[in-house]
């Protein structure tokens, strides 16, 4: 693997467990419609990377493809609110290790979620002074690999790693024909990629070292 330029990082189960938080807005907001259904650590823990539509199409197959998003919609102005009282869990070493890594790299969150997620979680974190930017699938609704090839073009970026937690997210990094970097603590397995760490603090060691 060539020497990166740009470490490029998936947000949810690469830096961070807010799953309980992202459990409670969807309650909250089923609740407040009236919706008899509700929705557990474990159930959204497997749905963790995936894309927006994808996920209301499996949370919600009872309700048209205009009401799913009608829904959606108010679950993410919920996580408005939520995000920053009720945060997550940020990863141990990642603070630390994003301000050592922005001193040697250009550093990036790039993520399937909706659009500001990634910027409360930033603001919630306190590492705004070490991230160059962000961009998330409710942007767009592109997927991964369009979204990379984004960042790389507007940054001219010549050796991008993406690191991520899912084989979905190997597999888009695939797509966009840069390596990819699985961190095995988050929410997904797969055995595709081209380095593997257990801990944040040895991911950071790594590419403090090269």
């Amino acid at each position: 693997m060539t020497k990166p330029d740009s470490l490029i990082f998936d947000m949810d189960g690469t830096l961070w467990d807010a799953v309980d938080t992202y459990a409670h807005s969807w309650n909250v907001v089923f609740k407040e419609l009236g919706i008899d259904k509700t929705i557990d650590r474990a159930q959204l823990a497997g749905m963790v990377g995936w894309e927006g539509k994808k996920v209301i199409e499996v949370m919600m197959p009872e309700f048209e493809p205009d009401k799913r998003w009608e829904i959606y919609a108010q679950v993410n102005e919920k996580r408005k609110v939520l995000i920053p009282e009720m945060g997550g869990i940020l990863y141990e070493g990642v603070r630390e290790g994003l301000k050592l890594l922005a001193e040697k790299y250009q550093l990036f969150i790039l993520s399937n979620c909706a659009a500001g997620v990634i910027r409360q979680f930033i603001d919630w974190a306190g590492i705004d002074e070490h991230i160059k930017d962000e961009i998330a699938y409710g942007i767009n609704f592109m997927p991964k690999q369009h979204n990379i090839k984004l960042l790389t073009e507007k940054y001219g970026l010549k050796n991008p790693v993406y690191v991520g937690d899912t084989e979905g997210d190997g597999h888009q990094t695939r797509l966009a024909g840069i390596p990819f970097v699985f961190v095995s603590y988050g929410f997904g397995q797969t055995d595709d990629y081209d380095l593997k760490f257990d801990d944040f603090n040895a991911l950071t060691t790594h590419f403090l070292n090269l």
